[in-house]
C-alpha cells in the first residue's frame, strides 16, 4: 500500500471534540513509514493532554486492521508534536482524583459472567437513585461492549470539553434523565469495533472516569465488564471504589461465577466493600398476569447465594417485557410506575441505606 492509500484509511478516523474533523485533517497523522508486511502510524499531539488520546489511538489501529491486507503488522504510537517521534507517550499515571473530590459514593456494579443483566440494572439503578433525589452519575466501564448509549437514548451525543487553566482537558459528562452519563460509546460509531490490548483500555477508562467533570454527586455507578479480570484490576487500583454491588441470576449454576465475584472483591490485595447482591431475573410476570409469578431460572437462588457468602440480598429484579422493550427504546423502565420500577426503586433504597451505614 502507499502512504497517500494508509492517509485515505485515516481520513475515517474522527476527532469528537474538534468538529468531528478527522485526524488527518487537524494535523494529527505526523509520521507514516510503510514495509511490505507493517505500517507504522505516529499521531501528533499538544503539549496539553488530548482527553481522548487512548480512543484515537485505538480508532487509528482499527482503521489500519480493516484497511490492510491481513497479516500486515499495525503499529500506532501518540507523541506530543513539538518533540522529536521518540517521545513517550503522553503519561495517563499523572492523573489525578481532582475530579472525584465531590463524589460521595464511588458503587461499582459487577458481575461473575455476562448476560445477567448487569448494565440494565446499572442504568436503572441510576435513575431509581435520581429518583429517590440523590445526584447520581454512571461511567460504563464495559469498554468492549457500551451499552448505556443505547439504553439510554443519547446514542450520538458527543461529550464536551473544557480547558483548564492549568491547560489541563476535562470532559463534560451527557446528562439526560436527571443523571450524568460518561461511555466510551460516545467516542465510537455504534458498529465500530475497538481493537485495544489490555493496558490500552484500562488507560482509556481512567482518563474517561478521572478527566470528567462529574460534579457533586452522592453515588458515582461504575459500570463493570463481566468477569474478573485486568480492568477490574486497574479500577479498584487506580480509582478509589467504595466497594461493589453484584448481580446474578437465579440459576444453581451462577454460583460459581458469584463466588469469583465475591473472591475477587475479598481478595487482600483488592479488599473492597460487597455492599450486596442482586437477583436479576427472579421470577417471569407476564404483562396480562401481573400477579403470577413463575421461576423459569430457579426459586430464591439469590437469596442462597446471598446467605452462603454472607452478605445482603438488595433486590429481586423481576424478567419482565418492558425491561427489555424500555432499554432498547432509550427509556429504563425506572422512568415507570411499574412492578419493574418498583423493584428498582427498593434496590436502590436498600443501596442507598448500605452506603449510608458504612459511612457511619
Amino acid at each position: 500500500m502507499t502512504e497517500k492509500e494508509i492517509l485515505a484509511l485515516l481520513a475515517e478516523v474522527r476527532h469528537p471534540a474538534k468538529g468531528d474533523k478527522s485526524i488527518v485533517e487537524l494535523g494529527m497523522v505526523t509520521e507514516v513509514s510503510l514495509t511490505d508486511k507493517a505500517v507504522h502510524v505516529t499521531l501528533g499531539f499538544p503539549k496539553r493532554r488530548d482527553p481522548l488520546t487512548e480512543y484515537l489511538v485505538g480508532s487509528t489501529r482499527a482503521a489500519l486492521y480493516r484497511g490492510t491486507p491481513s497479516g500486515t503488522e499495525v503499529e500506532v504510537k501518540a507523541v506530543v508534536k513539538e518533540e522529536a517521534p521518540a517521545a513517550k507517550k503522553p503519561n495517563v499515571n499523572d492523573l489525578t482524583l481532582d475530579e472525584l473530590n465531590n463524589v460521595r459514593h464511588i458503587i461499582g456494579i459487577a458481575s461473575g459472567k455476562g448476560g445477567v443483566g448487569k448494565s440494565t440494572v446499572a442504568v436503572n439503578l441510576a435513575i431509581a437513585l435520581t429518583r429517590l433525589g440523590y445526584r447520581v452519575g454512571l461511567a460504563d466501564a464495559d469498554v468492549y461492549g457500551p451499552s448505556v448509549p443505547l439504553m439510554t437514548d443519547t446514542e450520538g451525543a458527543v461529550p464536551g470539553a473544557l480547558e483548564e487553566e492549568n491547560g489541563a482537558q476535562v470532559i463534560l459528562p451527557i446528562e439526560k434523565y436527571g443523571v450524568e452519563w460518561m461511555s466510551i460509546g460516545y467516542f465510537a460509531a455504534p458498529d465500530q469495533a475497538l481493537i485495544w490490548r489490555g493496558p490500552m483500555a484500562c488507560n482509556a477508562l481512567k482518563q474517561m472516569i478521572l478527566q470528567v467533570r462529574w460534579g457533586v454527586l452522592d453515588f458515582l455507578l461504575i459500570d463493570m465488564p463481566p468477569g474478573t479480570g485486568d480492568i477490574h484490576i486497574s479500577l479498584v487500583n487506580d480509582i478509589p471504589m467504595e466497594g461493589a454491588v453484584i448481580v446474578t441470576t437465579p440459576q444453581a449454576v451462577a454460583l460459581a461465577d458469584v463466588r469469583k465475584g465475591v473472591d475477587m472483591f475479598r481478595n487482600e490485595k483488592v479488599n473492597r466493600k460487597i455492599f450486596g447482591l442482586v437477583e436479576n431475573m427472579a421470577w417471569f410476570t407476564p404483562a396480562e398476569l401481573p400477579e403470577n409469578k413463575y421461576f423459569i431460572f430457579g426459586k430464591n437462588g439469590g437469596v442462597e447465594m446471598a446467605k452462603a457468602f454472607d452478605i445482603p440480598l438488595l433486590g429481586q429484579i423481576p424478567l419482565v417485557q418492558g425491561i427489555r422493550e424500555s432499554g432498547d427504546a432509550g427509556q429504563p423502565a425506572a422512568l415507570g410506575t411499574g412492578p419493574d420500577a418498583t423493584a428498582f426503586l427498593e434496590l436502590a433504597r436498600r443501596l442507598a441505606e448500605e452506603a449510608e451505614h458504612s459511612d457511619q
